[in-house]
């Protein structure tokens, strides 16, 4: 039985993986059958993958909106280069904070270079929560602002290939 992928059942893999695990009790059968290959080879492929570092996890995206998350807000703050990652790794484990990465900042329009969301049912416990963050990591003499979401225009899983071919699976 051959085990490995060829590189066009690869490629073809991780576009339907880009898409999302097709929502049938056995998605990686059901992968295998969309690339012309068979389970263990999907799997093996995933495993080979997530070894080389290509990715860490399997998750998945919620619509937190349809779950009634509509108070959605980004804490940005001005931290010095210095803590930038010794900051960013305490509030990127901190309870709430469900996105946590560092941009470069936009001097002199915009100075902030950390970026945290937090997703709530009610806006003053979304505020409530992030003072509490705040003064529990002593941040809060640090420049920072709260924006929150007013429409969701798109969400989704990161994409690195073109569109998934083939059609959905059934079972």
């Amino acid at each position: 039985m051959k085990t490995d992928l060829t590189p066009r059942q690869a490629l073809a893999l991780r576009r339907h993986l880009e898409a999302g695990l097709p929502l049938v009790s056995r998605p990686y059968q059901c992968l295998a059958e969309r690339i012309n290959a068979n389970e263990d080879q999907v799997l093996g492929q995933m495993h080979q993958w997530h070894e080389q570092g290509l990715f860490r996890r399997v998750g998945l995206v919620l619509n937190h909106r349809a779950l009634g998350f509509t108070a959605n807000a980004m804490l940005v703050l001005d931290v010095p280069d210095a803590l930038i990652d010794e900051v960013g790794q305490r509030l990127g484990r901190a309870q709430g904070i469900t996105l946590c990465y560092q941009r470069p900042r936009r001097l002199p329009q915009w100075r902030y270079n950390l970026f945290c969301m937090v997703h709530g049912r009610q806006r003053a416990q979304v505020e409530t929560q992030i003072q509490q963050l705040l003064d529990e990591h002593l941040l809060s003499d640090l420049p920072h602002q709260l924006l929150f979401s007013t429409h969701a225009f798109k969400q989704c899983g990161a994409r690195f290939a073109a569109s998934p071919m083939g059609a959905p699976c059934h079972g």
